[in-house]
């Protein structure tokens, strides 16, 4: 009980006591006995968050309950990776003006969503587990659908490394912005020098994504822990040509209307791989460097990954953003067949996309193309779309495959 309700219950129970006490004289005046009064009610408490509305709600069976109080709409539908590929999904109002659906049974996994309210997408205002964006981006919210076990994705009682936020001043771009570095579990207790994976985000996200929406942290906890993985730093730059979230008012460079910044690798290899070798106990030479991104984050991995063999030997494009209208790869790939020296010193080049993502064509043919310049490439299909679920996956899958 709060002290307001408090003062109100005991300021009430003195009236009440007293309106008794003067009842009962008057009725013991007249001689007779005093009627029985009635308890009094409670007080009116305020909502508590154990009262507000449940959503999602995540049902033994799998099935997902979600739930959007909007009582003046006339319309809200579902949309986003929950829907499995189904579309825009109706869901229905009760006489409280609360709008619910219920999927599944849904496999295990880590599913996004929106609520679209009259054509309008937003977040799930009953759930803090959000997908978090760049400016002018869409954030969605998260839902997890457990397994009968924890997953590869999910933290389990292991050592755990941290994940630091640094800001750096961009000579590239001219503004203050954020990297993310991970470091593994015993770092500040060694003295070694550990590899390095500087891991690129997709395209409307930003710098934490492969955190707060990959769980990379969480997947290298435990690949180390499992020894399987190799302990490493990962550097998390933001791959848009933005000034940094919360460090002053919003920055945004003229003359950037590309999906990939052209001052995107300049900003990373004269800004943050310096940053990175100056401040954290590094290996600089390409034998303990890798690139691997998804999307875009993808394309630019494999552009100047590719494109600077002297300084990666790993590198890795998960559904990468590629050909057409996005990475242009062909001055890269001129590059490489006219030395066919390059081609030997990359340890690994790993290209991976599901069968039903926009951009697997893509990939294919970047496949062929990248193979007759004497790359030796390692592919991976798979089934999956355009989703999170393929890319933490295949961090899954490969993080063992680097420094080895």
């Amino acid at each position: 009980m709060t002290g307001f309700e408090l003062m109100m219950s005991k300021n009430w129970a003195a009236g009440a006591l007293a309106v008794a006490f003067i009842g009962a004289s008057t009725t013991l005046a007249r001689g007779q006995a005093p009627p029985q009064s009635a308890p009094p009610a409670a007080p009116r408490r305020m909502g508590t968050p154990v009262l507000a509305l449940v959503s999602p709600e995540v049902l033994p069976d799998r099935r997902v309950t979600l739930r959007f109080r909007a009582r003046e709409a006339t319309s809200v539908q579902l949309v986003g990776e929950i829907t499995q590929g189904r579309g825009a999904q109706p869901m229905t109002q009760d006489a409280e003006g609360v709008w619910t659906i219920t999927l599944g049974p849904l496999p295990p996994e880590i599913w996004s969503y929106n609520f679209r309210v009259h054509g309008v997408d937003v977040t799930d205002p009953s759930n803090p587990a959000l997908k978090p964006t760049p400016p002018g981006q869409l954030p969605s919210s998260f839902v997890e659908v457990p397994g009968e076990t924890a997953s590869f994705y999910d933290a389990k009682p292991v050592p755990h490394g941290e994940v630091r936020m640094v800001l750096y001043e961009s000579k590239a771009m001219g503004v203050t912005r954020w990297v993310w570095v991970y470091t593994p579990p015993g770092y500040e207790k060694s003295s070694k020098r550990y590899p390095v994976l500087y891991l690129l985000h997709g395209n409307g996200e930003a710098q934490n994504g492969w955190v707060m929406n990959g769980r990379a942290n969480i997947i290298l906890d435990n690949g180390i822990a499992e020894g399987k993985v190799a302990p490493m730093v990962v550097v998390m730059p933001q791959g848009h040509a933005l000034q940094g979230a919360n460090v002053g008012p919003l920055v945004r460079l003229t003359g950037e209307t590309s999906m990939f910044s052209p001052r995107f690798p300049t900003d990373l290899l004269e800004d943050v791989i310096p940053l990175v070798e100056r401040t954290y106990r590094v290996r600089a030479d390409a034998q303990h460097r890798a690139i691997a991104g998804l999307s875009m984050g993808g394309g630019q991995a494999l552009t100047i990954g590719l494109a600077n063999p002297t300084r990666f030997a790993y590198v890795l494009g998960y559904s990468a953003a590629v050909g057409g209208q996005f990475a242009n790869m062909d001055e890269t790939l001129a590059t490489l067949s006219r030395s066919p020296r390059a081609a030997d010193a990359f340890r690994l080049v790993w290209l991976g996309c599901g069968r039903q993502d926009f951009l697997f064509k893509n990939n294919k043919e970047f496949l062929d193309s990248l193979t007759k310049t004497g790359v030796k490439v390692t592919y991976h299909e798979t089934d999956g779309s355009h989703v999170w679920s393929v890319w933490r996956t295949y961090l899954h899958e490969t993080l063992p495959l680097l420094f080895k």
